[in-house]
C-alpha cells in the first residue's frame, strides 16, 4: 500500500509520485459510491470467511477482520473522507485498526470483482424496492377499480371522446403495465443475481475459493460462469435502467391522463388539496405538480438508460474505467421511483370523481354511435352500410343542433334502434374477456388484487 495523500490507494507501488491533484478530481468516486458501504462490507466478510475456509487467513485472523467489517459497516463513511473509492475507505479504516492484517483481505481479489459484486447487490435491493412500490400503486388501483367498476366516463381514442368506458376499467388498464413493470423488474433481478466476487481482476482468482458457497452466502442463486464477463457485465444495471424507465414511462402517461381528466375543461376527477400545489401569483390555481414530475422524471430516466448504453457499447472485454460511470444513474433513478411513488399511491386512493359529471359525459349519444350502428347490423344491415347511415345522421344532428336520438326514428333508423342510445346498456355489451362491463370490471378487480397478492407473496420468498 503506498500513502497518496488522499488516503490509503490500493496500488501504487512502481509509481514514483502519488496522482495529480487534477486527476484525482476526475478519477475518484468516494463522493457517490458512498452509497455502496453497506454492500462492500457485506461481500468483504464473506470474503475473509472465504479466505479462511481456503487456508490462507487463520481463525482469529478471519473473526477479527469481521469484527473489524462490522464495526465499519455500522458507521456512516465520513464527508471530510480522502479516499479513491468506497473500496479503499474499507480497507483504509480497516487498516488503521487492524494494522498489516488488513492487507490480506484482498488477497485473490480484485476491485474489479468486488465493484461488480457490491453493484450487484446494490441493484437486488434496487429491484426489489421497485417492486414493492409498483406493487402497492397497482394494489391501490385495483381497489379503485373494484369500487368504481360501474361508475361510466368517456373512453377517449386521439384524446376524442369515442366509447363509454367505466373509470374502473380504467384503473385496470394501468395495473396491468404496473403488473407487467412488476414482471419486469423480477426476471431482471433473477438475471442479475449472480456472484461476480471471485473473478478477480479478468481471469478468475488463483485460491482454492469455494465460489458457489461464496454465492450462497451472499444471497445469490449461483456464482458468475465466465471471469472476463463477470467483472465487465452491467446488463443488470442496465435492466435494472430499462425496467424503471418503461415504469415511468406507464407513470407518465397516466399522469398524461389524470392531467387532462382534472382539467377545468374536463372536469372528471379532483386532486387532493394534499398532493397538489398553488400558484404564487393566481390566488385560484391547483396544479397537478406531481403528475407533471412523473412525466418529466419519465423523460430523464430515459436519459439515464441511453447514456449508459452508450457508455458499454464499445466497450472491449474485460474492465476499463468507462464503467465507474455506471453507478449514478442507477442511483439517481432509485431515488426517483422512491420519491415519485408513494405521493402516486396515495393519489389513486384518495383521487376525487365528479361521477355526475363523468356519466353525463358518457351518456352523450355520439359516444354510443357505435351502438347505433351495431343496432342496425343486429337486424341484417351490412356493418358498412349502418356505419354510413349513423355517420350522415350525426352530420345532419350536428347541422340542426340536436343530437342522434332527438332526430327520432327515420327510413333507415327505426325506434327501437334509438334505443342502443343507452350507456349503461352500451357498457353491459362490453361482457367478454377484457371488456368494461361493469360486472366484468367488478370480477377483473378481483382477480387483479389476488395477482397482486400473489405477486407479492412471490417476491418474500
Amino acid at each position: 500500500m503506498k500513502k497518496t495523500g488522499v488516503g490509503t490507494a490500493l496500488w501504487g507501488g512502481r509509481f514514483a509520485e502519488p496522482p495529480a491533484r487534477t486527476l484525482r478530481r476526475l478519477n475518484d468516486s468516494l463522493s457517490f459510491d458512498r452509497a455502496l458501504l453497506a454492500e462492500d462490507v457485506a461481500g468483504s466478510i464473506a470474503w475473509a470467511t472465504a479466505l479462511e475456509k481456503a487456508k490462507v487467513l487463520s481463525r482469529r485472523e478471519a473473526a477479527r477482520l469481521v469484527a473489524g467489517l462490522r464495526a465499519i459497516g455500522l458507521e456512516p463513511v465520513p464527508r471530510n473522507a480522502l479516499f479513491e473509492d468506497v473500496h479503499s475507505y474499507v480497507e483504509g479504516t480497516l487498516r488503521k485498526r487492524l494494522g498489516p492484517l488488513a492487507g490480506k483481505l484482498h488477497t485473490g481479489r480484485s476491485r474489479n470483482d468486488q465493484v461488480a459484486t457490491d453493484f450487484r447487490l446494490w441493484l437486488r435491493g434496487a429491484f426489489d424496492e421497485a417492486r414493492e412500490l409498483v406493487l402497492a400503486l397497482a394494489a391501490a388501483l385495483a381497489e379503485r377499480a373494484r369500487a368504481d367498476a360501474g361508475t361510466p366516463m368517456p373512453g377517449y381514442t386521439h384524446l376524442k371522446r369515442a366509447e363509454p368506458v367505466t373509470f374502473g376499467h380504467w384503473c385496470l388498464a394501468y395495473v396491468e403495465m404496473l403488473l407487467r413493470d412488476a414482471g419486469r423488474l423480477s426476471d431482471a433481478r433473477r438475471r442479475a443475481n449472480e456472484c461476480p466476487l471471485g473473478s478477480g481482476a479478468l481471469s478468475g482468482t488463483p485460491l482454492p475459493v469455494d465460489r458457489d458457497a461464496l454465492a450462497t452466502r451472499l444471497g445469490f442463486d449461483r456464482p458468475t460462469a465466465n471471469s472476463l464477463d463477470a467483472v465487465s457485465d452491467r446488463d443488470g444495471a442496465l435492466e435494472y435502467l430499462f425496467s424503471a424507465s418503461l415504469l415511468l414511462v406507464h407513470l407518465s402517461r397516466m399522469g398524461e391522463d389524470l392531467i387532462f381528466l382534472s382539467s377545468d375543461e374536463a372536469g372528471f376527477v379532483t386532486l387532493p388539496d394534499a398532493l397538489a400545489t398553488g400558484s404564487s401569483r393566481m390566488p385560484q390555481k391547483k396544479n397537478p405538480d406531481l403528475l407533471e414530475l412523473a412525466r418529466g422524471h419519465a423523460g430523464r430516466a430515459v436519459g439515464e438508460l441511453a447514456g449508459l448504453l452508450a457508455v458499454v457499447k464499445g466497450l472491449p472485454l474485460a474492465y476499463d474505467k468507462d464503467l465507474q460511470l455506471d453507478k449514478e444513474p442507477a442511483f439517481r433513478v432509485r431515488a426517483v421511483l422512491g420519491a415519485l411513488l408513494p405521493p402516486l399511491t396515495q393519489l389513486a386512493a384518495s383521487l376525487g370523481l365528479e361521477r355526475g359529471r363523468m356519466a353525463a359525459a358518457a351518456a352523450d349519444d355520439r359516444l354510443l354511435a357505435t351502438e347505433l350502428a351495431d343496432a342496425l347490423a343486429a337486424r341484417g344491415v351490412p356493418f358498412r352500410a349502418a356505419h354510413e347511415i349513423v355517420g350522415r345522421r350525426i352530420a345532419e344532428a350536428e347541422r340542426r343542433g340536436t343530437t342522434l336520438r332527438g332526430l327520432g326514428p327515420s327510413a333507415a333508423v327505426t325506434r327501437k334502434d334509438l334505443a342502443a342510445l343507452d350507456v349503461g346498456r352500451a357498457l353491459a355489451k362490453r361482457s367478454a374477456a377484457g371488456g368494461t362491463a361493469p360486472r366484468r370490471v367488478a370480477a377483473a378487480a378481483r382477480v387483479a388484487a389476488r395477482r397482486i397478492r400473489a405477486a407479492r407473496k412471490a417476491g418474500d420468498r
